[in-house]
């Protein structure tokens, strides 16, 4: 259960079959992305692929020494490009995979054209899906739904995506969804038809206990998407971006022009690879006995590293060790900035209102410390509205709320309407009507005795006291206590044992926060193999643009769409 083995073992498997020779990799705007997170250019170029190009770019040269390797998604703008390609080829041979199903009139189409014999191969290779982590999937898409239902062509493309990952997971799957949203059971239902009529292709070797898809909505937990995290994978998607594995950092002052844009990939970077669920603390202390063990190779010159700054510098002062480790300069830099941003924006004091807001029920703290920062003139307008947000999802229904005083105060502080607007879209997306689940209050004595002995523990650190309601429900699944009434089997059959092999699929997006959590399910259930997956991976600023977009408030940014279509 390896998502990012899947799709590499795909790509190796497609440039062996091409033989021997020099090659190019033809591929659309997707199938790129699909590629450029499980590979590096490095990579592919020792396997004899010396060129990359798109199948929709205009100016392409012909190079008949070359073979080509076709990656695509089955889109009906994907087989006319190839079809024109075929018409007229630019290279001598062509080993054709789609990325999902295509149909078999889009393969007679394709054997019409080629009218000089120059295809040698079509096959399906089911990596339609970005394998972030290896237990973790993204489709990419923002803005899936329009109001409480499915934009259509979102629909499909999540079908695709996610019938792609149990074809290359090679699992046939029984399939629960959550009752509360009429999306969940629209794709459960969408997905269980692929499974039905493409029976052949899910015909896999049956094990003891089947596998379980597990489909739920973003809606019924919109607290998690909206926190400050402490962790390095999930601080850097927060406060920085991770786009496809890369961040943009070239509005860092005084930034190094080769930084401008850094890969953050645990394939092929061991320092992150290790610390990717540490916390921020713990990673400041790890790059700083990375950089200690050079030094102590270097006697000459010795210097001090007590702080981020020494550690710029001491970077900025080695042109050698920068050659030699250009892994450090990058997680140095990236660090560096995590930390300018956290004083500046004051995030440390941020997160601990957030986590109050977030995990305990004391309505006179909770609204007096708000207030309190809500005055301070640093705070940004992002974290202002986030604040405001979490106390009105936590008490939505208090009969002391000052929820309009607060209101007034971001008036005050010249948050602007749009930003505004967007503490009702969130409580109208996500807040206590539009739940299934119980996400903020602990009504039955269980849920009571639980919250009382957390409290009797204390909590580790008080930045990191949240956990996303993903954990409680996998951890009921795994344990076979997930209510059937709040989570219905599609179909008559219903699993008996505790299930093995479990794939979530969290439509609306999921985050890094619920990929953490899973990792650690994953380590401490031995036995149980989990997969998370969303139509995205949320930070805050996505998570709002995809509540905009559904509740039908999207301003002018234009949101991210998919193209829609694939198999193997």
């Amino acid at each position: 259960m390896n998502v990012t083995l899947a799709v590499k073992q795909y790509i190796s498997k497609m440039i062996e079959s091409s033989g021997p020779g020099m090659k190019v990799l033809l591929m659309d705007k997707e199938t790129t992305s699909i590629v450029s997170v499980v590979y590096t250019q490095s990579e592919i170029l020792q396997k004899e692929v010396y060129l990359f190009e798109r199948i929709d770019s205009q100016n392409r040269e012909s190079m008949k020494h070359l073979k080509a390797i076709c990656y695509l998604r089955p889109t009906k703008e994907n087989v006319v490009h190839l079809i024109q390609e075929l018409r007229n080829p630019k290279y001598s041979v062509y080993f054709i995979y789609f990325s999902n199903v295509i149909s078999k009139s889009e393969v007679k189409a394709l054997a019409e054209a080629d009218e000089q014999e120059v295809v040698a191969e079509v096959q399906e290779f089911y990596g339609d899906f970005i394998a972030v982590n290896p237990h973790l999937f993204s489709l990419n898409l923002q803005g899936v739904s329009k109001g409480r239902s499915w934009d259509p062509s979102m629909l499909h493309r999540c079908t695709q995506g996610l019938t792609s990952v149990l074809l290359a997971l090679k699992k046939c799957p029984m399939i629960r969804y959550q009752l509360s949203s009429d999306m969940s059971k629209r794709l459960a239902e969408s997905v269980k038809q692929i499974i039905t009529k493409e029976y052949e292709l899910f015909d896999f070797r049956k094990t003891e206990v089947p596998p379980l898809l597990l489909i739920l909505d973003r809606s019924d937990d919109s607290i998690t998407p909206l926190l400050n995290q402490w962790t390095y994978q999930a601080m850097v998607h927060e406060l920085l971006g991770l786009n496809n594995n890369r961040i943009d950092l070239s509005r860092v002052p005084g930034i190094n022009k080769d930084l401008r844009e850094v890969v953050l990939s645990a394939e092929n970077d061991e320092f992150y690879a290790n610390n990717l669920y540490l916390n921020f603390g713990e990673i400041g202390t790890n790059i700083k006995n990375l950089m200690e063990d050079f030094q102590k190779k270097r006697p000459k010159g010795q210097q001090k590293l007590e702080s981020i700054s020494d550690m710029k510098a001491f970077v900025d002062n080695y042109p050698q060790f920068k050659k030699m480790s250009g892994t450090v300069s990058k997680h140095v830099t990236v660090v560096g900035e995590l930390s300018r941003l956290v004083a500046e924006r004051q995030l440390m004091e941020v997160s601990e209102v957030e986590q109050e807001l977030a995990c305990q029920n004391d309505h006179s703290s909770a609204q007096q410390n708000v207030r309190r920062l809500l005055q301070n003139p640093r705070l940004s307008e992002l974290d202002a509205v986030r604040l405001v947000i979490l106390y009105a999802l936590r008490y939505e229904r208090h009969s002391n709320s000052i929820l309009p005083a607060l209101m007034d105060e971001l008036s005050r502080k010249g948050v602007s309407e749009r930003l505004r607007k967007m503490v009702q879209c969130v409580v109208e997306y996500g807040g206590k009507r539009v739940r299934g689940s119980d996400l903020i209050t602990a009504n039955d004595a269980v849920a009571i005795t639980k919250q009382f002995f957390k409290g009797l523990k204390g909590v580790e650190n008080v930045y990191t006291q949240h956990q996303p309601l993903l954990h409680d429900t996998v951890d009921q699944l795994i344990k076979g206590r997930l209510k059937d009434s709040q989570f219905p089997y599609l179909g008559a059959s219903t699993l008996r044992d505790r299930p093995q092999d479990i794939i979530v699929f969290i439509i609306g997006g999921a985050t890094y926060e619920e990929a953490l959590t899973v990792y650690n399910l994953n380590r401490s259930t031995p036995g149980v193999r989990i997969v998370l997956g969303g139509s995205s991976i949320h930070n805050t600023r996505s998570f709002l643009e995809e509540v905009m977009s559904s509740t039908g408030h999207s301003g002018d940014r234009a949101l991210a769409s998919g193209r829609y279509s694939n198999r193997r």
